[in-house]
């Protein structure tokens, strides 16, 4: 990533692969005393989700005058609807010299009213998409459950991994679909950014194509 003195004049929306390291780099970036991070307190996950609570305290912070650019860097590896809800009016508005800087893996994780009133910054390097681990074309209901065991633990971020992935099978092996399942993958992408829970969403989409899948 670029250098980020003087980059950010305005709220944005930054798009990145690894949130931590982006964090350390906006920290030595940024002047001391120039930012303020704010995460989910609740939990002591780094990987955890932005909540309400989240949402209140970057208000707070946001109405705190200050004679200087401050920096209000907000990030989770998901957001809650409700806590981007609550932001809205801050972001179309924010208090004099306050910038709001929204550390993200990926778009969708974001409600589409956030990226209106925020410019947007693709920071991500292009990576390839690992294979999927079932052959689509062969895999078993026994295989199927040693596949969902292997991942009771992922969370929403690499659920969504997993369905980039699968996706990509699909189109590698010339899986046909019906117009249903095709339909369920988007269900699925939205099921997971409403916090669903990962494995019933992935259990749920592969057991579907199990049974109804067609081959060429």
């Amino acid at each position: 990533m670029p250098s980020m003195q003087g980059q950010f004049l305005k709220s944005s929306i930054l798009l990145v692969d690894d949130i931590e390291q982006t964090l350390e780099e906006l920290q030595s970036a940024l002047e001391k005393n120039s930012f303020r991070i704010i995460r989910n307190e609740e939990s002591t996950n780094k990987k955890s989700e932005f909540l309400i609570s989240s949402a209140r305290l970057a208000i707070k912070e946001a109405y705190l005058s200050t004679a200087n650019t401050k920096y209000i860097i907000i990030y989770g590896y998901s957001f809650r609807v409700e806590a981007q809800n609550a932001l809205l009016k801050v972001l179309e508005e924010p208090p004099k010299n306050i910038i709001f800087l929204i550390l993200a893996t990926s778009k969708s994780s974001l409600l589409a009213t956030v990226f209106s009133r925020l410019e947007y910054k693709y920071l991500k390097k292009q990576k390839l998409i690992k294979n999927f681990e079932l052959d689509l074309r062969t895999f078993s209901l026994k295989e199927l459950y040693a596949y969902l065991k292997s991942k009771e633990r992922i969370n929403q971020v690499e659920a969504k991994e997993e369905l980039g992935s699968l996706m990509q099978e699909v189109t590698r092996k010339k899986i046909i679909l019906k117009s249903q399942e095709l339909e369920l993958f988007s269900t699925s992408m939205k099921l997971l950014n409403l916090n669903s829970k990962p494995i019933n969403i992935l259990g749920n989409l592969l057991l579907h194509i199990l049974q109804n899948k067609k081959r060429v």
